[in-house]
């Protein structure tokens, strides 16, 4: 018994041995094998065993190879016949050893019919053997033309004898012929399919010759191999005339009665075909024109990769009379690989309808194909509006299609960013080269007029110059030149240091270019007419002019000069090189000077730049890991990074939700943020995981993720029962690998506000820097803003005027620029309003900031700009909610939905009011501050879509290691040295004491709010612990400022060189005291969000703070709040206290101090730890674009 599979790879190993195991479908007679030599090789032991047992011949029973189940296994197989074998005059010439083959290694030999043709004959070679295939009576079905596998190196000649099968309409010997004794050799063919169960079993039983079956004579059979044969190189002669032919002319004779053979057939086939088509076309016009149908189709089913013919009978469709009728449409919902042609009339003998016709090719990508008919202007035949369709088979199915037309988005979508990062790449280049040349010609012209600075001063000093002072001082040699060694001479009793007991010279060159160069003592030499004293000096290399002075002792500890009253001494050094010669290298020095110093600039900025994007990426992926964590005492997933394509397994504690103890608790979830094509997937009933906790469930990814979806409810039906949707926030799981990139969002700010060119307070700051966040996710962010006429232009890069528009019985000019790389859209109406002098402050500001709301959502509508979200922000911009909803939803911004933050309660509560009545969504600067004023009357009505989302600091502006304020760049790795610095410059900066002791910083504005009674308490209890204080701020209350005024007087009195109160605004000082700073004092009474302690932890200074707002969000106590910061995935960071009052502050200021005193490394660790902590807007970016994209699905 041998495996099906063993046989079959044997048949593929063969090659030359011409044993093939074929499949066949319907054969009806059993094929049988000739006798085999024992020279034949086969590739295992048991087929060897069973084919050539017996020695020279291995008889087999006619009909004993089979199939188990009945269905026959054949097999083909051209044995040779022993010498003297009758019938050879029936074949096409004798089938000689050493069969010829192609220069490819294909077999060449067809054995064939006789054709009459005497040029065939030639197909011989001189060695001959007797015995020839015999053609005899009966058919078999499914014949391919097939060729043998070519012979290996080593096989035997009659190995390499090949043949081809004829097709299907030959005649071969049947089983009755070979047991009628009345063939001499058999030719057994198969099928070509693969066998459907290739595991089946082929049984082999030996036994008796069967009838019919001869001896073969071992002589008959050659041993030479295929290599013999080509080493003899024998010649092929043709049987008539013996002339020998090549063996590319016998090539060429059989390939050329193949291909006229081929021809003849392919011919009479395509007529055969092209007649049963039209036949089959006249059948189905008539059909159809007898039930009224419009048209038609041919073949039916359509065919992926096959033409389609579309019949439709004009006589009845909308284009009855028209001249000329095209075909418009396209494939898979019109949404792939649209055409347009144009129908041709029919002939169709006996033809009962107006039947036009046209050709298409049918895609491979295709599962449907919709079309419609037009006449080439305006007349339509649409199917009465729901155009025609036809199913095509054979193609993708629908769904395989949405991948397949994916992945080819996915392509176009790489190619294009491919070509935008080369085009990037090459403007870049454009503009480094533009930036070189324009830097090479501005060191250029400033060497020129370095130059120019330095001859006018050369010629007002050589006219000082002279070659020697008769009496006072000479140099010998008196010609001299730059390089040389030259003596100076010195009369002592002519000036000032006549009693001095030494003489030096503090000299220099081109009017002291390098300061002091040369410096050397004097030696008495002679008192012959004076008091003469010399040196030895060298004339530096580049001189035209020597410069000194004389003095009792080197630089560092003189006292007494000889300056030549106040003009010092110059000397000319007479050979030097001629001027236009000195100054043309003075230039090219002073150039490379520059050009090497602009390098250093260029390489520090790049050197500073990698720093930051390094410095982004790493806190930008600190961050997604944080925002992944902590939630997961909820949700969480394993992965924690979903991929595309990949199973995952979500985990959810209800008992954390509003589903805790329910008994069943489903999974609902979709892609792409609800929008994925297949929807959403079914409920999947969650089970208990193993930790315990949670519940988990496990659904495969789509390949063309970028984001996973997610709700739970109570029930798996239609009603699903209670949900837990993250307060209509939905859970979300970024997904990577997928074929898609999430889509941007188009979000339009309207403020009053934008850092740096219209900054008042901490509102300007946010609107930057939130739209600068998300922008860089991936967004796109734009701002409209009022052009005031106090706007800080310097900052607004390519500002032009693009349109104008008239609103409100005023013409509104719109002017587009760039600020921090953002497109700003500003608004300057010529009535006049912004043209105040001032951003706040005029009494008619609610009148001035309704109409540029207004004015604004015009400029959007008349753009016809696509909307995603309008973000407005506090009471300046809070009538666009209200206008929106009032007068513009229903325009081209249907699309667009309002978020509204609130930065200050103070002011504007009723405009605030009915903005939170009309947003979509909205906003305060932090989950605490949310939460204490969620009872205020303008909010409490809107808890269901109000959110705390805490501010962030930019960390290109606020960054130890770029920043130009402080006198040392440093990281977390060198922060205690960097923080020394800044403590060493900032003590010298402000008259402070250097010693070792804690540093106190406040940086606030003094108002009731920051807790005033509070910060004067920190200051005195600071210095009593033996700490430093410096405060920067200024009140806006003039009693207040004056306050302070007194304190700092009453303070340097008491402790000069201990405190410092620094009461105007100092951009620059504040990072300096942000970097020299041990701690950051912040009491406030109330804080919605602050941003202080947050740049403070950016400089490893330690915040101390008031619980509230803000300040408990972001500032987490290092002996209380362990558990509340590992819950948002965070360290301690701070000191803290809850009430107050002094008391309060002094548990957590002395707590701050004793650690820096007591625990110094310790202290210094978490200096570096808040240091790497990311404050920056990646959170608050993320935590907004979940808020954009839930406002996206109000209704």
């Amino acid at each position: 018994m041998i495996n099906v599979r063993e046989i079959w790879n044997a048949r593929r190993g063969l090659e030359g041995n011409h044993f093939d195991l074929k499949p066949t479908g319907n054969w009806n007679e059993v094929c049988v094998i000739g006798d085999m030599a024992s020279s034949v090789k086969f590739p295992t032991p048991a087929l060897n065993q069973i084919f050539n047992s017996g020695g020279s011949h291995c008889p087999v029973t006619p009909g004993s190879l089979q199939l188990r189940g009945g269905s026959l296994f054949p097999v083909r197989y051209l044995a040779p016949i022993s010498t003297g074998a009758k019938n050879d005059r029936s074949c096409t010439g004798s089938l000689r050893i050493g069969s010829f083959r192609r220069s490819n290694g294909q077999p060449s030999a067809r054995l064939r019919r006789k054709t009459g043709d005497p040029k065939l004959k030639k197909a011989a070679v001189a060695k001959e053997f007797s015995g020839s295939l015999q053609p005899l009576s009966g058919t078999t079905s499914n014949v391919q033309d097939r060729r043998q596998e070519v012979p290996s190196e080593g096989s035997t000649v009659n190995d390499a004898i090949s043949h081809e099968d004829r097709p299907g309409t030959g005649t071969f010997a049947s089983v009755q012929d070979v047991q009628a004794g009345t063939v001499e050799q058999v030719l057994v063919i198969g099928g070509d399919a693969e066998p459907e169960n290739i595991e089946q079993v082929l049984h082999v039983q030996a036994g008796s010759t069967g009838a019919g079956q001869k001896q073969v004579d071992e002589t008959s059979r050659s041993t030479d191999t295929v290599t013999d044969v080509e080493e003899k190189k024998e010649v092929i002669v043709d049987e008539k005339s013996g002339d020998q032919l090549s063996w590319a002319e016998v090539e060429s004779l059989l390939e050329e009665e193949t291909s006229k053979e081929r021809a003849v057939r392919e011919e009479e086939e395509k007529r055969v075909q092209e007649e049963m088509r039209r036949s089959q076309i006249l059948k189905l016009a008539v059909k159809h024109s007898y039930l009224k149908n419009k048209i038609f189709y041919y073949p039916n089913p359509a065919l992926a990769s096959e033409e389609l013919e579309i019949y439709i009978n004009r006589r009845i469709t909308a284009l009855i009379g028209q001249p000329k009728i095209f075909i418009t449409g396209a494939f898979n919902e019109w949404r792939w690989k649209p055409f347009t042609t144009e129908l041709t009339k029919t002939d169709l003998p006996g033809d009962p309808g107006d039947w036009w016709a046209c050709k298409i090719h049918v895609p491979k990508e295709a599962y449907k194909v919709e079309f419609i008919f037009y006449d080439g202007h305006s007349i339509y035949e649409n199917n009465d509006q729901t155009d025609f369709f036809i199913m095509v088979d054979a193609g993708m199915s629908k769904v395989e299609f949405e991948y397949f037309l994916l992945e080819e988005k996915a392509k176009e979508a790489r190619r294009l960013k491919e070509d935008q990062a080369i085009k990037e790449r090459i403007a870049a280049e454009e503009r480094e080269l533009a930036e070189r040349k324009a830097g090479e010609e501005a060191d250029r012209a400033q060497a020129k007029a370095v130059v120019n600075d330095e001859r006018e001063m050369a010629r007002s000093s050589l006219l000082k110059a002279v070659e020697r002072v008769d009496g006072v001082w000479f140099i010998e040699p008196s010609k001299f030149g730059g390089g040389e060694f030259v003596t100076l001479f010195y009369n002592r009793a002519s000036g000032p240091l006549s009693q001095s007991k030494e003489v030096w010279i503090h000299g220099g060159y081109n009017n002291w270019k390098d300061v002091v160069s040369v410096v050397e003592k004097l030696s008495f030499q002679n008192s012959n007419g004076g008091d003469w004293w010399a040196a030895k000096v060298k004339v530096p290399e580049k001189a035209y002019m020597l410069n000194w002075v004389f003095a009792d002792g080197p630089p560092e500890t003189a006292r007494l000069y000889d300056n030549n009253d106040y003009r010092d001494f110059h000397g000319v050094v007479t050979n030097t090189l001629a001027e236009d010669a000195y100054w043309g290298q003075f230039e090219e020095e002073s150039y490379e000077k520059l050009q090497k110093e602009r390098q250093a600039r260029r390489e520090e900025a790049e050197r500073k730049a990698v720093h930051i994007r390094k410095l982004k990426e790493e806190m930008k992926a600190k961050t997604m890991e944080t925002f992944l964590q902590a939630q997961s005492h909820i949700f969480y997933t394993k992965p924690a990074e979903p991929v595309a394509g990949e199973d995952v397994t979500v985990y959810y504690n209800p008992s954390n939700t509003v589903l805790n103890g329910k008994p069943d608790v489903y999974m609902r979830g979709s892609f792409n943020r609800w929008t994925h094509f297949l929807g959403c997937f079914e409920p999947i009933k969650m089970v208990k995981a193993e930790n315990g906790t949670h519940l988990e469930a496990t659904v495969k990814i789509s390949k063309d993720a970028y984001v996973m979806d997610f709700v739970f409810s109570e029930r798996g039906d239609d009603r699903g029962g209670i949900y837990d949707n993250r307060n209509g926030l939905d859970y979300h799981v970024p997904v990577k690998g997928g074929l898609l990139s999430q889509p941007p969002l188009d979000i339009i700010h309207i403020a009053v506000e934008m850092a740096p060119i219209a900054k008042v307070g901490g509102l300007g700051d946010v609107v930057t820097s939130l739209s600068r966040a998300v922008q860089e996710s991936g967004h796109n962010t734009e701002i409209i803003l009022p052009k005031y006429d106090c706007l800080i232009y310097k900052y607004i890069q390519d500002l032009q005027e693009v349109q104008a528009f008239h609103f409100g019985g005023t013409k509104v000019r719109v002017w587009n620029g760039k600020v921090e790389g953002l497109t700003v859209h500003f608004l300057e109406p010529e009535n006049g309003m912004f043209w105040a002098g001032c951003i706040y402050g005029r009494r008619d500001d609610g009148a001035r900031f309704g109409f540029f709301c207004h004015s604004a959502l015009e400029f959007l509508r008349q753009s016809g700009k696509h909307v995603d979200i309008i973000h407005c922000h506090d009471w300046s911009s809070a009538p666009v909610a209200w206008l929106f909803n009032e007068g513009y939803r229903l325009n081209n911004m249907h699309d667009a939905r309002i978020v509204f933050s609130i930065h200050n309660l103070e002011f504007g509560a009723p405009l605030i009011g009915r903005a939170m009545a009309n947003a979509h969504m909205a906003t305060t600067v932090s989950p605490t501050y949310a939460a204490e004023v969620s009872g205020n009357g303008v909010i409490a009505p809107h808890l269901h879509k109000f959110h705390g989302i805490r501010n962030g600091i930019d960390p290109e502006i606020w960054d130890p290691y770029t920043d130009p304020c402080i006198p040392m760049a440093y990281t977390t790795e060198s922060v205690t040295e960097g923080k020394r610095a800044a403590k060493e410059e900032l003590r010298r900066r402000l008259g402070l004491r250097h010693d070792d002791r804690p540093m106190l910083g406040i940086i606030t504005r003094l108002t009731a709010q920051k807790g005033i009674a509070l910060i004067k308490h920190g200051i005195y209890r600071t210095l009593e612990r033996g700490g430093q204080v410096v405060l920067l701020g200024s009140a806006p209350d003039p009693r207040v400022q004056n306050e302070f005024v007194n304190l700092s007087n009453q303070l340097n009195q008491s402790h000069g060189d201990m405190a410092r109160l620094c009461l105007s605004y100092d951009e620059p000082l504040s990072h300096l005291i942000y970097a020299g700073s041990d701690f950051i004092l912040i009491p406030s009474i109330f804080e919605p969000c602050g941003l202080t302690q947050l740049t403070a932890m950016r400089y490893g200074a330690i915040p101390v703070v008031r619980k509230t707002g803000g300040l408990n969000d972001t500032v987490f106590d290092v002996d209380h709040d362990q558990d509340r910061a590992r819950a948002q995935g965070l360290a301690v960071n701070g000191f803290s206290f809850e009430a107050p009052d002094a008391a309060g502050l002094d548990y957590a200021l002395n707590r701050a101090i004793s650690a820096w005193y007591e625990a110094r490394g310790w202290f210094q660790d978490l200096c570096k730890q808040v240091m790497e902590q990311d404050w920056t807007w990646n959170r608050p970016a993320l935590d907004y674009i979940e808020l954009y994209y839930g406002a996206k699905k109000k209704p």
